[in-house]
């Protein structure tokens, strides 16, 4: 399935995805989407729902976050080896465990907003792992089990705040938009190997990104593990899984988003997202 949130900020209402293309309203099957659908057994009652006999929603819509609720927002860096070389960065012997802000969270073609005082907001395709189980000290083998689906995730960035200001990475990858999700949920079922994804960003048309899953340095099932060492993931949490090479940061010179322009950034099978940057209010 491909589940989603349409209406304005604040008042999104459950959709899905039909076979030709069109929102269906769910609000009379469920609430939103938030933890208690992304349960397997909740899922599994959605799949059983036959779309046709699902109100079809008419007109343009904006979509919202394809996730309601998020408790984490998980962010993995450095996760693919060409990307870290392109940073001057070597691959890290774990994984590098950051938390970006649930208030950043915003739908796939909402307005990119640059933050005062930024002159180096950078974009990051990634892959995008909703929790769908409470998982708590996980078997690598049985990761995807606590899996409900995936999506689109652009992991927004201002250099400057995340690498030269002291601290932590959090305060550069949390402001206002810089977590747009969606435009869908695909369910697990429908894919077939998360390690198999092409992915691709474009800014105003140039294509800088352009790569797979494939190239992850710890993949889907380790990470779903590897976490649940540390923290319990509970459903709604959000893993974002890290970029393939191609950002601003690491190009010659480096290039950061300026208001005017457009991104647009796709996984397959997962959705495009569309954002206009501006400046902050």
């Amino acid at each position: 399935m491909k589940l989603l949130r349409y209406g304005e900020a604040g008042r999104e209402r459950p959709g899905l995805i039909d076979a030709e293309g069109n929102i269906r309203d769910l609000s009379q099957n469920i609430a939103d989407l938030s933890g208690d659908t992304l349960d397997p057994a909740a899922l599994e009652r959605l799949s059983h729902v036959d779309p046709s006999t699902l109100p079809q929603v008419h007109g343009k819509q904006r979509l919202g976050p394809c996730i309601a609720g998020t408790g984490k927002f998980i962010c993995i860096g450095l996760n693919y080896s060409d990307h870290a070389a392109e940073t001057g960065a070597t691959v890290p012997p774990e994984p590098i465990i950051f938390m970006k802000a649930t208030s950043a969270i915003v739908g796939p073609d909402d307005d990119l907003l640059i933050p005062r005082g930024s002159g180096k907001t950078d974009w990051e395709v990634e892959l995008g792992v909703v929790i769908g189980r409470h998982a708590k000290y996980v078997p690598e083998d049985e990761a995807l089990d606590y899996v409900a689906g995936y999506c689109t995730i652009n992991d927004v960035s201002e250099r400057a705040f995340q690498t030269e200001h002291s601290g932590q990475w959090t305060k550069g990858k949390s402001c206002d938009s810089f977590g747009p999700i969606g435009p869908w949920l695909v369910t697990k079922d429908e894919v077939a190997d998360p390690q198999n994804l092409s992915m691709w960003l474009t800014v105003n048309g140039q294509r800088v990104q352009d790569g797979s899953t494939r190239t992850m340095v710890y993949g889907v099932r380790y990470l779903v593990s590897y976490l649940s060492r540390f923290m319990s993931l509970h459903p709604g949490d959000i893993i974002s899984t890290g970029t393939p090479p191609g950002v601003g940061m690491g190009m010659k010179p480096p290039r950061y988003l300026k208001a005017g322009d457009v991104v647009e950034l796709g996984i397959e099978g997962l959705g495009i997202q569309r954002q206009s940057v501006r400046h902050d209010a």
